[in-house]
Formats: C-alpha cells, structure tokens, sequence
C-alpha cells in the first residue's frame, strides 16, 4: 500500500467518525470544549511563512490564546524548512506568491512537500493558507493549476452542508465575505472533504482525515496584512485589472466581521492541536 493510500484510508475512517450534526452559532462563540484536557507542556506549531507581507496574522493569536507556541520558519529570509515534524504537535502553512509547480525555481517548495507528507503520516494537524492549501492538496494528490482568471478581493464564500458538522466550521454562518487572492486552483483530493466555495472557485476549503485543513481564501489578515499584500503585489494588481485602493477602503466594514468567523476557527483548530499530543 502506497503512503497516499494509507493516507486515505485513514481519511475515510476519519470522515465516518469525525464528525456529527451540530447546529451552527454565533460566529464570535468561544470554541466548544470538544476535545480532552490539553497536555501540561504547551506544544509547539510549525509555522512556515513564504513572504514578509504574508504573517500567520490572528493564526497566532488563537494558539496564543489557547497556549500553544508557534515557531515561524521564514523561507524567504533563507530559514531552512524543517527535516522533520519531531519537536512539532502541527504544522501550519502560509500563502505566498510562488506556485507549487515552481519546485524547480523554489526548491523549499519540495522540502515543504516533504514536510506535509509527514504531518500527514504522523496525522499531526496541518492548517495550509492559500498557497499552503494548495500544498496540502498536491502532497495528497490533487493537481494545482491555474485558474481560469484570478479571484481577487472581497467575494462571498459559501459553506457546504459537509461544514455544518465539521467541528471548525458548524458555527460560522453559512455564507459570508471573505478576502481572497489566488491565481492557481486545486481539485478535491480523494477521500478530502469539500467545506467551502465561491462563484469562481469550487473548493474554497476541504478537509481531509480528522485534522488536515486547506483554507485557499483568508481570514488570518489584519489590516496591516493587507495593506502589504496590497502593496508588495501592486504589479499583479494592475495585470489583473484590480483596484488595490478599492480593496484597502472596504477593510473597516469587512474585515471585523471576518475576523469574528476566523478567531474561533482557528481556536478550534489550537485545541486541535492540544488534543493531538
């Protein structure tokens, strides 16, 4: 049995055990205490950062929040990705403007590869960010590709029914106004479960086995995060015929609204990490 195999009968077990019906809340709720007593040491995520503008932004505040560290490898500084996933309970990886078939041009895309492999082998929680979605479905063997035109900006994201008893997503409403900003798509890796989509893109997000989350649209940004983007992305911007201006503007009125869906869903996914240790 191949490890992509292994990895999906493993993924299966965990979609028919996983998850029950749950009604959806508020989307500011705190985290429902779904999982066993955290361990007494605080564990250490993982966390994998392609750009300077692209943080784990309020990612890091929820494991804060629930006491979990985060080690940040900056990739574009030079750190070196981590060789294995020992001194790590979950790994967490972020967006960036690189594609995963540039593995030739970016070689730390493979040892991130490699990385997700593991974490999946060790069914330690993985959270990939855009990019790092998409990573997360290339390891399990979906294609990434580009898109038919790039989704740019604040665009409504839609819930599946499959998220009404996921135990991240069955409080957030069911849709809502998310930031998006990617180029490149991915199919649905097998045995994965699909969560979200918007008018452009069919898998906005997916879940595969009990942990492993792929969210390609963000709710981890700040202001401060998107102003970068906006910025350090000015010459995507114009190719793509987008008003970066039109999108800074919109922040005060959207953004908090989507923080408030993110903050617990990213909790959920600390405690999570608590429960895997």
């Amino acid at each position: 049995m191949t490890t992509r195999e292994k990895f999906r009968l493993r993924a299966r077990t965990a979609n028919a055990n996983a998850t029950r019906p749950l009604r959806r809340g508020k989307p500011c709720e705190a985290p429902a205490d779904d999982f066993d007593a955290p361990p007494s040491q605080p564990p250490c995520v993982c966390a994998i950062q392609h750009i300077a503008c692209e943080t784990p932004g309020i990612i890091g505040d929820a494991l804060k929040a629930e006491n979990v560290s985060i080690e940040t490898v900056r990739t574009f500084d030079g750190q070196s990705v981590p060789r294995d996933m020992k001194k790590y309970a979950a790994l967490v990886v972020m967006g960036g403007p690189m594609g995963v078939y540039e593995q030739k041009r970016h070689a730390h895309l493979r040892q991130e590869l490699r990385l997700i492999e593991q974490a999946l082998r060790d069914e330690k929680p993985i959270l990939g960010i855009c990019l790092g979605s998409q990573l997360l479905a290339a390891a399990l063997g979906a294609p990434v590709t580009p898109g038919r035109q790039k989704e740019i900006g604040w665009f409504t994201v839609a819930l599946s029914r499959d998220a009404d008893r996921d135990p991240l997503w069955n409080r957030a409403p069911s849709s809502f106004t998310a930031y998006i900003w990617h180029g490149d798509v991915f199919e649905l890796p097998k045995d994965a479960v699909s969560l979200a989509s918007s008018e452009l893109t069919a898998h906005q997000a997916f879940r595969f086995g009990r942990n492993a989350y792929g969210i390609l649209f963000h709710m981890e940004i700040t202001e401060k995060i998107i102003t970068k983007m906006v910025a350090s992305f000015a010459d995507e911007l114009r190719a793509a015929n987008v008003d970066g201006n039109a999108i800074t503007k919109k922040m005060k009125e959207r953004l908090p609204p989507l923080q408030r869906i993110g903050t617990p869903i990213f909790r959920r996914w600390a405690l999570m990490v608590k429960h895997a240790c």
